[in-house]
């Protein structure tokens, strides 16, 4: 079975209590859309939530989110294959893996790609107080060269589109944090995954990075919330 959440932000209570509840096995899969928290501090604190995570019954896939490490900048990392495209994974902890920006994988049955990152609207507050921020937080030009070639060679169709952050006009605006000048946000990604929505056939489109629960048209926003991989 293939399940999904939104952010957790090293916080997998909610996980836990899932796959007891559920009776999970490590056949089946929980979807992380960002921000997961697992690798955050770079050091042995990290390694910690890892080892505590690959114990669970449950596979662990993890979109990027904003506030986190690549894998790509991680050595422990490697790719291998898995459902049809590829992942980085640790092989002390292979319970846990993390997707590729721009690779299409099958998951239950459905043709599904994986675009991650955004923009960390709390980038200065960050900065000034010490706390981690992420220069690769968003896509590259390179990534999103590669995302838009695997759909040239997919005829722009698709059965569902995992992603950190959402087109722009899908931004959930009234759950902004108040106060904070949005001129000062960069919102090149959203407005490139508009380009992206505007050309794409598809179903469904799941994403988290606003703490928010919400559907709208074919978007679903998760945040706390688990369900069912494309469930009606």
């Amino acid at each position: 079975m293939f399940y999904i959440t939104g952010d957790t932000h090293g916080d997998f209570f909610r996980i836990k209590d899932f796959c007891q509840k559920n009776n999970t096995t490590r056949d089946d899969v929980m979807i992380i859309l960002g921000d997961a928290g697992i690798n955050y501090y770079g050091n042995k604190s990290d390694r910690k939530t890892k080892q505590e995570l690959n114990g669970l019954p449950i596979k662990l896939f993890c979109i990027h989110g904003n506030h986190e490490m690549r894998p790509t900048t991680i050595e422990s990392y490697q790719l291998q294959e898995w459902h049809g495209g590829q992942v980085y994974f640790e092989p002390e902890y292979p319970n846990i893996i993390f997707a590729k920006d721009g690779e299409i994988y099958d998951f239950a049955g459905f043709k599904t790609i994986v675009i991650g990152g955004a923009y960390s609207v709390d980038k200065y507050y960050r900065l000034a107080r010490g706390y981690s921020w992420f220069e690769d937080e968003q896509p590259s030009d390179e990534i999103k060269k590669y995302v838009e070639s695997q759909l040239d060679q997919s005829n722009w169709k698709i059965d569902v589109v995992l992603s950190h952050t959402v087109p722009f006009e899908y931004m959930p605006v009234d759950v902004f944090i108040k106060g904070l000048d949005q001129s000062t946000v960069d919102n090149s990604t959203e407005h490139w995954l508009s380009y992206i929505e505007d050309k794409l056939e598809y179903k469904r489109w799941y994403a988290g990075h606003f703490h928010i629960a919400r559907k709208n048209k074919h978007i679903h926003l998760m945040f706390e919330n688990i369900e069912k991989y494309m469930r009606r």
